[in-house]
This record gives structure tokens, C-alpha cells and sequence, in this order.
């Protein structure tokens, strides 16, 4: 396994010298990824004091740092000694998990090169390592096997597309996979998948999804009602917000809206682009528009509630959501919700969030990455696929028509996410046992 590990070294080298003009153009240029390197490349992770029990949770990004909180809080609850670590491969993923967890160490994830994962599982020392959906690197998970530190995936999931990428690597992937401590999964088909990689079953369970149990469903939330107040929303207006939105979906968000505003001046727009470094395209698109703009970002807390003078137009302003981590209490106040990268080759976003909130929910046909949630959605008459601007236009002034049709279908949306609730009681009953070796976990009583 160590000639591997060096096969591998060499390949992400040459790898490496291919996309370095990239990386220099992003970082010198756009001033993207300048933090974190003597982590990602050196795994220099702060190093972990005492002999507590260690959970070390690898969350890529935003999406699965917000899946940590109600999994972190139960486990406390059962063994208030356990550390956490958090780590992150995204700047994103590190500001919100840096926001959300600033009690336990949040680092990035190191590079898969040998040495730097080698010196990172040193450093921290975890009791176990749990990578959340899917995040499977053959150099740190051969190397946490050398130490004898057990890995995991929880809350796993492995798409159509993600399959047939790894069962062209097949030699690969079924050894590590079989080297893994339990493989936590969302779904029965899921599960089959992971199956079908490994070449056996034993070690998988269906635990359903965690970012069920960690969803709002009360619109009176103290964040939701500070940003009612920072957007100057008024309880006569309705909402429509384009949530985790790409190129060109904010555009397309703008003429509908505009054009639904005609008939319904009561109408707002709340925009949220996916990612950080759109904030300020999607702002300058707004003001191509000619349009006035109210940016949360420009706010500070003590800001909130006070009259802006942001346009002597007759048209409100349209609203930028234009920070991090708040996307989920925002949701709480749309009664229309378009979940973006469902109209791009993006593959979709987490709809389960507006669906929490009783939003009506709607979405473009580009749903990929959410298969399972949105064939479910459907199923229960619970969200509407719109296939293009058009479609979305007439979706949005139906709805407006008959508002108490989109109140049904969200009323649906709502009463199937608080159906699915329990992942996190059911991960949390496999992953504890680790913190105490006598004690006998599920894996063992399945085995």
C-alpha cells in the first residue's frame, strides 16, 4: 500500500503542475484560496492537547457544516467529554464553520498527498474520523488505517453520476471502502450503491438523512425576523426568494419577477447567489436593471430596522442576501421558493429547507444531485419542476392567483420533512460505541 501511496503522490504532482496556472491566476488575481495552505499542504493542523475521546467531522462545504449542529448536540448530550474537530475543504465551508462552532478547532482538510495527511491524523489524534455524505481520499483513509484510527462516512449519499465515476476506478475504491469503520447512508438506493462498490453489505446502514432533523420550521425565528426588518419587508408584501441561485438564474429571477410585478405589486425579490464571490456580479446586475438595492452585507446588526433612502424609483428594492450561513433562516420568509442550480448543469440545491418552512416550492428539471428528495417532493404532490423562465412565470402567477393553492402544496412540503425526522437519533446510536470500545454498537450486533 505504500508503493500506492507514492503512485498516488506523483499524480496529484502532475496533476498539480497542470492546474498551477490556475491556481496562481485565482489566487494572485481573484484573491481566492490564500488561507490554509501549511494545512492543505503541510497538514500542519493545531495540535490536540490531552486524551480525550476526539471526534474528528470532515464537512466539504456549507451545505454539510450545517448538518453538524443537532449531530453535535446530541452527542454531547450522551458524552459531554468528547472533543470535536471540524474541517472544511472551502473558504466558505471554514467562515461558516468557524461562525457556527467557535468553542472546537475548525481547520481545512489537508491535500491528499501522503505526508500531509500522515501529519494531520498525528497532530489531532482523532478517535474516529467521520466524513460527512461522501468525501473519500485514498492516502488519508490508507493512512488513519496505518494508525488504526476507524473512518466513516455518515449521512453518505453517491449519486447515478458519482457511481459510474467510481466504478471506473473500481480497483481502488473497494478497498478503501472496505477498509471503512460503517457507511452511514440516506436511502435504501444509496445503500444498493454503495453495495454495488464495495462488493458486499456489511457495514451499511440506512439511517435516512440528518439535514432533516437540524431543518426550521417556525418562520418566527429571531434571524429570520432580523432580516424581515434589514430587507424593510413589510406583512402585506409576498415573498418570492431565488435561493443558492447561478448564472444565469438570478436574471431569469429578475424578468419574472418584473413581469409578475405588473399584476401583483404586493411582490418581492430576495436574491441569494451560491456562491460568495457572485456577490458583487449579482449586485451590479441589479443596478443594471435599474433597481434599487438593499444589501445585507452593507448592514450591521445595530443597522437593522432604519429607514434607507435607497431610491427615489416606485418600484421596492430588490434584497441581496449577500453573507454566509444565513440561506436557512432567510427561507423563513418566502412564501414562493425557487431553489437554484436546478435551471444550470449544477445538478440542484438543498430544497429541503424552504420545504421546512412551508414554502411553495419550485425548481428547474436539473435536480441530479437530489434525486431521491425531489422524486419524494413529487410523490407527495409537494413541489412543482418548472423547465424553463416561461414556465417559471406562469407557475409564480398562478400561485398568486390562487394563493391558497401554493399554501397547500407547501403545507405538503412541510408535513414530509417532519416525517423523515430521526437520522440523527439512528447515526448517533452507530457512532457513540467508538467512544466507548466495550460497549456494543449496531455494526457489531449486524455483523
Amino acid at each position: 500500500m505504500r508503493l500506492i501511496s507514492y503512485l498516488l503522490n506523483l499524480a496529484y504532482c502532475l496533476l498539480l503542475a497542470v492546474v498551477s496556472p490556475v491556481i496562481f491566476y485565482r489566487v494572485l488575481i481573484l484573491k481566492k484560496y490564500r488561507s490554509g495552505w501549511d494545512q492543505k499542504f503541510l497538514g500542519s493542523l493545531p495540535e490536540r492537547d490531552g486524551n480525550q475521546p476526539c471526534f474528528w467531522f470532515h464537512a466539504v462545504s456549507v451545505g454539510e457544516v450545517l448538518q453538524l449542529p443537532p449531530l453535535f448536540e446530541e452527542l454531547a448530550s450522551q458524552d459531554p467529554d468528547v472533543e470535536f474537530v471540524i474541517t472544511t475543504t472551502t473558504h466558505t465551508g471554514y467562515a461558516v464553520a468557524r461562525e457556527k462552532f467557535p468553542q472546537h478547532c475548525v481547520c481545512y482538510y489537508p491535500l491528499d498527498f501522503s505526508w500531509a495527511v500522515s501529519r494531520a491524523l498525528q497532530r489531532i489524534q482523532p478517535t474516529a474520523v467521520f466524513l460527512v455524505e461522501m468525501e473519500l481520499w485514498p492516502n488519508f483513509v490508507l493512512a488513519a488505517d496505518r494508525l488504526k484510527i476507524p473512518v466513516s462516512i455518515i449521512n453518505g449519499r453517491l449519486s447515478e453520476n458519482s457511481l459510474r465515476g467510481y466504478q471506473k476506478i473500481r480497483a481502488l475504491v473497494r478497498p478503501l471502502l472496505n477498509r471503512l469503520h460503517l457507511i452511514a447512508v440516506q436511502t435504501e438506493t444509496y445503500a444498493d450503491r454503495f453495495s454495488d462498490l464495495k462488493g458486499n453489505s456489511e457495514g451499511i446502514h440506512v439511517t435516512g438523512s440528518i439535514k432533516f432533523d437540524g431543518i426550521q420550521i417556525e418562520r418566527d425565528d429571531p434571524l429570520t425576523n432580523e432580516l424581515r426588518n434589514a430587507f424593510q419587508l413589510k406583512a402585506s408584501e409576498t415573498i418570492l426568494l431565488a435561493g443558492s441561485t447561478q448564472s444565469p438564474e438570478e436574471r431569469i429571477a429578475l424578468d419574472v419577477y418584473l413581469e409578475a410585478r405588473k399584476q401583483f405589486p404586493q411582490l418581492r425579490l430576495i436574491l441569494v447567489p451560491r456562491h460568495q464571490e457572485r456577490f458583487e456580479e449579482v449586485a451590479g446586475l441589479v443596478k443594471r436593471y435599474g433597481l434599487p438595492l438593499i444589501r445585507r452585507s452593507h448592514q450591521s446588526r445595530d443597522d437593522v430596522g432604519a429607514v434607507l433612502p435607497f431610491s427615489t424609483n416606485d418600484k421596492p428594492a430588490i434584497c441581496l442576501l449577500d453573507t454566509l450561513g444565513e440561506l436557512k433562516a432567510c427561507w423563513g420568509l418566502a412564501e414562493f421558493a425557487f431553489v437554484g442550480g436546478s435551471l444550470t448543469k449544477r445538478g440542484g440545491q438543498n430544497m429541503i429547507e424552504p420545504a421546512g418552512f412551508g414554502a411553495a416550492v419550485m425548481f428547474g428539471p436539473n435536480t441530479w444531485n437530489f434525486k431521491d428528495v425531489v422524486d419524494a417532493l413529487i410523490q407527495h404532490q409537494a413541489a412543482t419542476v418548472v423547465q424553463n423562465q416561461g414556465e417559471l412565470l406562469d407557475i409564480l402567477t398562478a400561485w398568486l392567483e390562487d394563493p391558497v393553492s401554493a399554501r397547500s402544496q407547501g403545507e405538503r412540503a412541510q408535513a414530509f420533512v417532519l416525517n423523515q425526522r430521526g437520522a440523527t437519533s439512528r447515526t448517533v446510536e452507530l457512532i457513540v460505541p467508538l467512544v466507548k470500545p466495550g460497549e456494543e454498537s449496531p455494526c457489531d450486533r449486524a455483523a
